[in-house]
């Protein structure tokens, strides 16, 4: 999340980012309690919408995990005039 902050999303890069599929993206976060994942979209100009977050414990983003996120994001409405 700092290294976002500090050169912005559009520089980030793998291993913090991934493109799974579609309109989902995936970034990486550390913290104390172990690795977690935030699934979220873009939307216009620099905003994101984080659409689902979990604990990945396995190579492969959870079936039921993208699932959440493509139905939620559904939901995200883009202003055209941001």
């Amino acid at each position: 999340m700092e290294l976002i902050e500090a050169v912005g999303l559009a520089h980030v890069h793998a291993p913090h980012v991934e493109h799974p599929e579609g309109k989902l993206w995936e970034m990486r976060a550390k913290s104390t309690e172990g690795i977690a994942r935030a699934i979220y979209v873009t939307a216009t100009g620099q905003r994101i919408v984080i659409v689902h977050v979990f604990v990945k414990k396995s190579q492969k983003a959870p079936t039921k995990a993208l699932e959440l996120a493509r139905q939620r994001a559904k939901e995200v409405r883009y202003d055209p005039h941001r």
